[in-house]
């Protein structure tokens, strides 16, 4: 067989995504936040790209002289002092009244550079800070300090201890029963209950530190915590032989006992939401305003432009590297304008298809999907997703992530769908409405919206139940004790 070489033409299409497309992409998903600070590092490393001032005003003031004013010299007589020290003086109150330390005035430099605000803010303390400041206090030897160092690292979030006696006394050198014993005094540190090893240990910890002695309480803590769990108290008063009201008092005592010592000093910081879109009712209309406070508005700095066109005596790889930043400048300012109108129009469709929610509030949310706003803004479903990904909608219902509104349906007995968020709604507000000491069980819901025209079945009341973080029926149960 022989080979040879050969050229063939063939023409093909391919879609290729462009180092521009990736960006407006990019641009579309960020919140406000994100996009201010994608913004500001632009600004950073283009130096063609720019940010138009606001209210700038070309004229210059001309700082006002001031006319001189002729000064008139003044002449003052010479005064003599003499002083005359009478022999009645009392010395001993002047000396009282003179070493008295008179009272310090804070006065500041107005030029002096002032802290920034960042540095005055305060950080709380974690667990293990808590634990070392008390530890420095403490009369521990130098061994003792390295094991409670080693106890201290190796506790949870929640303040239990992760790692075995066995481990840490490997870790450093010494015995499993120094290594308890120093455990007992870091258990005496606060929080009461930190360190502890098991739920029933915590909490004689905190029942030992905190009540007198109480060995029916110790007793509950020891051997029957699953009747607490499943508040089976009847049952309780059955098995330890006791009354009602010593049984009743000592629940009491153990309710009160924090199962999670440690969570007091929890460093989750709280995420606060800057809404990127406005929804004002006006008369009977509601508009749709865009968040754009803070937001630079932005342009291609002219100069670089004259240069290119006019300065021939610019070097060629100098005008490579501006024409590279200047397209760079031009598609970030382009992608800007073409998010804010993609984000506009999706929010004004969401606020056209959920009319009534806005005027009565989240029961008369409908369902929606991301097809329903994509075919009327006339985009792809990927771009709404994009669009709804990170950004809040300030509306006269509250604040609410864009992604709230599109919901599944629910089927009614009669009539339209009901959307998946009113029903998790009506299934929060009945259970908080129902009586302690009866809860009502998942079938029970089912029935009680069966009534309010909504169709559920039992297993999804259960999931909508705990994704709204209720505990079931029988965890929800309060016993009346008087009766």
């Amino acid at each position: 067989m022989a080979l040879e070489l050969k050229q063939h033409m063939k023409l093909t299409q391919q879609l290729i995504i462009t180092p521009q497309l990736q960006q407006a992409i990019k641009l579309l998903q960020l919140s406000r936040l994100e996009l201010l600070e994608t913004i500001q590092q632009e600004l950073e490393v283009n130096p063609v790209l720019e940010e138009v001032a606001e209210g700038v005003e070309d004229v210059e003031t001309k700082d006002e002289v001031e006319p001189e004013v002729p000064r008139v010299e003044e002449r003052y007589d010479e005064v003599e002092i003499t002083e005359k020290v009478r022999d009645d003086f009392d010395w001993e109150s002047f000396l009282a009244d003179y070493n008295t330390h008179a009272p310090v005035t804070n006065e500041r430099d107005p030029n002096q550079e002032q802290p920034s605000f960042e540095q005055r803010l305060t950080s709380k303390p974690s667990l293990e800070d808590h634990l070392m400041w008390q530890l420095c206090l403490s009369d521990f030897t130098e061994g003792e300090r390295e094991i409670a160092v080693q106890i201290i690292g190796n506790l949870s979030s929640d303040g239990y201890l992760l790692a075995g006696l066995d481990e840490i006394a490997q870790l450093t050198g010494t015995s499993v029963d120094r290594v308890e014993a120093v455990l007992k005094k870091v258990q005496f540190f606060d929080p009461p209950g930190v360190a502890a090893r098991t739920l029933q240990e915590c909490l004689l910890i905190q029942a030992r530190s905190l009540y007198e002695p109480n060995p029916l309480v110790e007793t509950i803590i020891e051997n029957y915590l699953p009747y607490l769990e499943k508040k089976n108290y009847q049952g309780l008063v059955k098995v330890l032989r006791r009354s009602k009201e010593e049984v009743q008092a000592a629940v009491e005592v153990i309710l009160s006992l924090d199962p999670k010592p440690g969570r007091a000093y929890s460093k989750e910081d709280v995420h606060y939401v800057s809404p990127d879109i406005f929804v004002i009712k006006v008369d009977d209309d509601f508009v749709v305003l865009l968040n754009e406070d803070g937001l630079p508005r932005l342009r291609v700095n002219p100069y670089y432009k004259e240069a290119l066109r006019r300065d021939s005596t610019v070097p060629e790889e100098a005008k490579e590297y501006i024409q590279g930043k200047l397209r760079s400048a031009a598609w970030l300012i382009k992608s800007i304008h073409q998010r804010q109108r993609t984000l506009y129009k999706v929010a004004q469709s969401i606020v056209n298809f959920q009319r009534e929610f806005f005027e009565k509030g989240v029961d008369y949310l409908k369902p929606m999907v991301l097809r329903d706003v994509a075919e009327d803004v006339g985009m792809h479903e990927s771009t709404i997703s994009r669009v709804t990904t990170n950004k809040y909608m300030h509306t006269p219902q509250g604040i609410f992530e864009l992604k709230y509104f599109f919901n599944s349906s629910i089927n009614s007995v009669v009539g339209e769908a009901v959307a998946s968020e009113s029903v998790k709604e009506r299934i929060r507000r009945l259970i908080r409405d129902e009586d302690p000491a009866n809860p009502y069980s998942d079938k029970d819901l089912v029935d009680l919206l069966k009534k309010e025209n909504i169709q559920i079945a039992r297993r999804t009341v259960a999931k909508y139940r705990e994704m709204l973080g209720i505990l079931p029926s029988h965890k929800r149960k309060r016993v009346l004790w008087g009766t």
